[in-house]
């Protein structure tokens, strides 16, 4: 099933005009990935070779192979975005390792995810463990043991620490909420994150920046805005 939030109906072959879409984000520099999993919903694979079947169907359908019926037109999709949150831990890995010998057929395949914070994630945490993976977005929100909550940013910096010190990925993201009914509980307001928090963490040689969730949020918000000359 693919979501596009409202934007387009995939099953009438509707999103196949997003495909000009794309190509214009990428040809101003910006990587455009696809994220499979999210928080709802029952999946999971069942083998290595379900993930291999997998993969094929990824490459062939979103990014450097053909396929009749390429649900977001001809675009070729930057990477894919693991965002793993319920099922079981199996076969990750597996399926990170079908998607990256993609690469060997030309343009790179971006491997990213947004693990939560909580260390190591119940989920992907063995596929990270491939080192695979180039940008990882740990979302440090709807997970009070380590994220920062009423001015105490003890929590989430221990957390920070052991992500950028065990997981072998190119950059480490701190993700966050863009605004206070974005996610059950882990919004920092403007003044703590450029003060508190961002100083806190920007030393580590695999500090990205900041994720947001989500875009919808962020419009209403602004909150992006607000922190960019400080990340």
């Amino acid at each position: 099933m693919i979501n596009l939030a409202g934007h387009c109906d995939p099953y009438s072959n509707g999103c196949t005009g997003l495909s000009s879409d794309i190509k214009s984000c990428q040809a101003k520099g910006v990587k455009v990935i696809l994220s499979i999993g999210g928080g709802a919903g029952s999946y999971s694979l069942s083998s290595s070779d379900d993930a291999r079947q997998v993969a094929m169907y990824l490459w062939n359908n979103f990014l450097g192979g053909t396929s009749s019926s390429r649900p977001l037109g001809p675009a070729v999709f930057d990477g894919i975005d693991f965002d793993i949150e319920g099922g079981t831990g199996e076969h990750w890995d597996d399926l990170a390792k079908y998607l990256s010998g993609y690469s060997k057929k030309g343009k790179r395949v971006y491997l990213t995810a947004a693990p939560q914070c909580p260390f190591p994630d119940a989920w992907v945490g063995n596929a990270l463990k491939t080192g695979l993976f180039y940008y990882v977005w740990v979302q440090f929100y709807n997970n009070p043991p380590c994220q920062y909550s009423s001015a105490d940013i003890a929590n989430l910096e221990d957390a920070w620490k052991q992500w950028t010190s065990d997981i072998p990925a190119t950059k480490i993201f701190l993700g966050l909420p863009a605004a206070p009914d974005a996610a059950g509980s882990g919004f920092i307001p403007v003044n703590d994150l450029t003060s508190k928090v961002l100083p806190a963490i920007k030393n580590s040689s695999k500090y990205g920046g900041v994720m947001l969730w989500s875009k919808y949020y962020d419009d209403q918000s602004g909150y992006s805005s607000s922190i960019k000359s400080h990340v």
